[in-house]
């Protein structure tokens, strides 16, 4: 249940970098300082969630749902 709740701590962060990002795109057009910022750390997030993904699945601590 943790393994789940990591990943989903890490999905919201995501988003919330993505809106920033947005956010600092419709403030200011010359504030692309801020735009750069939110996207690297949505980008290094998205990165480190992937091998944490592939981690957390090959220890057995999470599973492919079957259908």
């Amino acid at each position: 249940m943790l393994a789940k709740a990591v990943i989903v701590l890490f999905l919201i962060v995501i988003v919330y970098c993505l809106g920033s990002a947005l956010y600092h795109l419709g403030r200011d057009k010359s504030d692309s300082e801020g735009v750069v910022k939110a996207l690297t750390w949505r980008i290094a997030l998205s990165i480190v969630l992937f091998f944490l993904l592939f981690v957390l699945f090959a220890m057995g601590w999470i599973s492919p749902h079957t259908i």
